[in-house]
């Protein structure tokens, strides 16, 4: 049985076999020559919602996928970091932002691309920002300026909805749900 990508392992090289291991419930990436088992997980997205007065912050993506959509600052979550850190860090990579965040807003589980998506709602600091590398251009947009048909994920439409009527509430709800295809 085959699983993913994993060929060989990870520990000392040799050509992995996909079954279930002991004591567990799924077929994993197991060595035959050392015994090591090597767990495929989900990716962790980490972003956040940038406000600025009654203006949101917004990224046009410069890479695949949905090159040229426009989306929330927001990529894969790095080793050694908290989840807060790299949604500030995105932000800086993709909007040159420097932000604070405020509070966890979404988190959307993506199971047919095994990804989670963890985004907050943040303060943008200053007025000084600019297209990062994985960004063609970043602007400042009220509701009504959303490109809504423009927009790159299920993900990040979803929050956007969120955010709105939360912000004529009054009161910012965290959410949580899970995205199946069809939607983008």
């Amino acid at each position: 049985m085959t699983s993913g990508p994993l060929n060989h392992c990870n520990a000392c090289g040799a050509k992995v076999d996909f079954h279930v291991p002991a004591g567990d419930t799924h077929a994993r990436a197991v060595c035959p020559s050392c015994g090591h088992i090597q767990y495929q997980n989900p990716k962790i997205v980490v972003g956040s919602v940038p406000v600025w007065e009654e203006r949101i912050l917004l990224c046009r993506r410069a890479i695949e996928p949905r090159l040229g959509k426009w989306t929330l600052p927001a990529g894969f979550m790095e080793l050694a970091e908290t989840a807060p850190e790299g949604a500030a860090r995105e932000a800086l990579e993709e909007a040159n932002a420097r932000i604070d965040i405020e509070q966890l807003y979404t988190l959307f589980s993506v199971p047919h691309i095994s990804q989670v998506y963890v985004i907050f709602r943040a303060r943008l600091l200053d007025l000084d920002f600019s297209p990062g590398a994985e960004s063609l251009d970043v602007k400042l947009v009220r509701e009504d300026e959303i490109p809504w048909e423009d927009l790159a994920f299920a993900s990040v439409r979803r929050t956007l909805v969120h955010f709105f009527e939360d912000r004529r509430s009054g009161v910012y709800l965290p959410r949580f749900g899970e995205i199946r295809p069809p939607e983008r």
